[in-house]
């Protein structure tokens, strides 16, 4: 398939190499800064579990220039929220109505929007679980594990693109998956303000209580605005808030499969803050926030979180400085 990755980030870069990897015909549309070290070495793509693939950069496309639309067989979304409207417009200038549009972002607006700008376009929302992070120009790390689900629809797109190295499945279900991997999301930003890898801050009981205490919140939220959630965790979501409570020596056994992180793991919020680039905070935490005025619940730590992420801490915080 001709596969256009609008958005050529961190995900759509991972995805990208190991679509091009599999046999598809893989177009990067993103800026020179991503694109010109790939343009010079090719893409290097790793992961947790030693995972190692390199893709020559004559084996791809790589292009600033929004045209590449016009010849895609499907299009994957992966810009940050804030960049959807721009790049759905593009998408409706330059791409014919039979290509399905696919979004693999975080955050739930990014579906209704591409739907809102191309109402014509079979788009349809996706859950991607894992992180992935710049390890160095073209070389790009997944971290966690999981697999891709996208919403059920013509075609057998989750067929058609997964592989062995990139698995993804189709859902009935989309809206509740990914108020799943929402509340997972909601510690992108404590994981950014502790300073901590990922491994770390789940080994400390003290920010496991405020991940569990920020998870309870969300969920009495969601149960008021009547949103079933999917777990994208071994744990069924209401349970995940009790486990995360437990000692750390009773946490790491029961939940032996969230720790199968890569020790240096951080969430892409982390980079963002540390870089000074917008984060995607109105798309998680304020989420929550705008559903619980709409429902008359309560959201005092998304609130207190989503402000600390805006002023941008120089320093790193303890749990007791951002527990409201």
């Amino acid at each position: 398939m001709r596969i256009v990755i609008a958005g050529a980030g961190s995900i759509g870069c991972y995805c990208g190499a190991l679509l091009a990897s599999s046999g598809h015909r893989v177009t990067l549309l993103g800026r020179s800064r991503i694109l010109d070290p790939i343009r010079d070495k090719g893409l290097t793509v790793t992961d947790f579990s030693g995972l190692l693939r390199n893709v020559a950069a004559q084996d791809l496309t790589l292009t600033e220039d929004a045209r590449c639309f016009g010849h895609a067989d499907v299009v994957i979304v992966t810009v940050k929220a804030g960049a959807t409207p721009d790049m759905a417009t593009l998408i409706a200038q330059h791409t014919p109505l039979s290509t399905p549009v696919l979004s693999w972002q975080n955050g739930m607006d990014n579906a209704r929007c591409l739907r809102s700008i191309l109402p014509d376009h079979d788009v349809r929302a996706g859950m991607v679980p894992f992180n992935v992070v710049p390890a160095e120009p073209a070389c790009f790390h997944r971290a966690t594990s999981g697999e891709i689900v996208i919403q059920s629809g013509p075609g057998a797109l989750a067929q058609k693109l997964g592989c062995t190295d990139l698995p993804i499945v189709e859902s009935d279900t989309i809206d509740a998956v990914q108020w799943g991997k929402l509340l997972i999301n909601l510690n992108n930003a404590l994981n950014a303000l502790s300073g901590l890898t990922l491994k770390k801050q789940l080994l400390d009981r003290n920010w496991r209580r405020l991940m569990a205490d920020q998870m309870s919140e969300a969920l009495s939220v969601l149960k008021a605005a009547g949103h079933p959630v999917a777990s994208t965790t071994p744990l069924p979501a209401w349970m995940t808030p009790y486990i995360l409570r437990l000692p750390t020596p009773v946490f790491s056994r029961i939940a032996a499969r969230m720790l199968t992180i890569d020790p240096s793991a951080r969430t892409s919020m982390s980079y963002d803050l540390l870089a000074g680039r917008p984060t995607e905070i109105d798309s998680l935490q304020g989420e929550i926030m705008r559903l619980g005025q709409q429902f008359g619940v309560a959201t005092p730590i998304c609130a207190k979180v989503s402000a600390l992420i805006k002023q941008a801490p120089e320093a790193a915080l303890s749990p007791d400085q951002i527990a409201p």
